[in-house]
């Protein structure tokens, strides 16, 4: 197997565990404490890291980087901000299909081609992740469309991501995305500054912000890393499973009830991945 599929997979298991983290953290503190502190402790951890394995950035890898900040800033906020309003299950995997369908569209301009079976499997992932994200019933919380607006809004803002995060050059090391991590936080400062919300970190918005955002960390990491091995599209939507991973979470954790249509889902995808592997 390709080894840039399992790195992208376990971009999706990292970013899927630090959105169930953080949007646990912001049904009890505010979303812009949670996401400026995670961001943040990123940067840190990416810098440290960096510290030990210096690589040779060029002025482009701290421009993707920093415009991979917006991205990640305003998703992170739309969806952190959904988790909180609405159920996981919803906000979750709708950002998701931004998250998907734009570096898939973005790679096809930019000359990528694949094999009928890749088509076939980016095919099965988009609709799966969408099934993921249905509800149960008819009758849907009260702030579900709110949610269901941040989800599209912060898929915008992930997909813009993962585009400037691929163009970022293999040699250039872990100070880029460190770069990123901290243009999120302070973007998100200002926004939080303007806007007048809460942002001040408290001991729990610590803990829980800094695990959260250490996690994400690891998945822009192994985006980065499964970019470089594999094609923009195969590595966006594998990573853009990460839905499944916070819906699985939160109904073993949160006890959030899994429809039949998201196991379904969650199954589909299953099959996306396999035949993406077998390319």
């Amino acid at each position: 197997m390709n080894p840039g599929i399992l790195l992208a997979l376990a971009s999706a298991v990292s970013y899927g565990a630090s959105d169930f983290v953080g949007g646990v953290a912001a049904r009890r503190s505010s979303p812009w404490q949670i996401l400026i502190v995670g961001q943040a402790a990123g940067a840190l951890a990416l810098f440290a890291v960096a510290l030990l394995r210096p690589g040779e950035p060029v002025a482009s890898d701290f421009g993707w980087a920093l415009l991979a900040g917006v991205g990640s800033g305003v998703g992170g906020l739309f969806l952190f901000r959904g988790l909180a309003r609405g159920r996981m299950s919803l906000a979750a995997p709708v950002s998701a299909v931004g998250a998907a369908a734009l570096p898939v569209l973005v790679g096809v301009t930019l000359g990528e081609r694949s094999s009928w079976l890749v088509w076939a499997g980016i095919a099965v992932a988009l609709p799966g992740i969408w099934l993921v994200s249905r509800e149960a019933g008819r009758d849907r919380p009260p702030r579900s469309w709110g949610a269901l607006i941040d989800g599209a809004v912060a898929g915008a803002g992930f997909g813009l991501l993962f585009i400037a995060l691929a163009q970022i050059r293999a040699d250039a090391g872990l100070l880029p995305l460190a770069a990123n991590q901290l243009t999120g936080a302070a973007l998100t400062l200002v926004a939080a500054l303007l806007l007048r919300q809460p942002w001040h970190p408290t001991g729990d918005v610590l803990a829980w912000g800094g695990g959260s955002g250490l996690l994400g960390a690891a998945g822009t990491l192994t985006f980065v890393l499964s970019s470089g091995a594999t094609s923009l599209g195969i590595a966006a939507v594998l990573t853009s499973l990460y839905p499944a991973v916070t819906v699985l979470l939160a109904a073993g954790v949160l006890r959030e009830r899994l429809s039949a249509s998201q196991g379904a889902g969650i199954g589909i995808c299953t099959l996306a991945i396999i035949a993406l592997s077998l390319d």
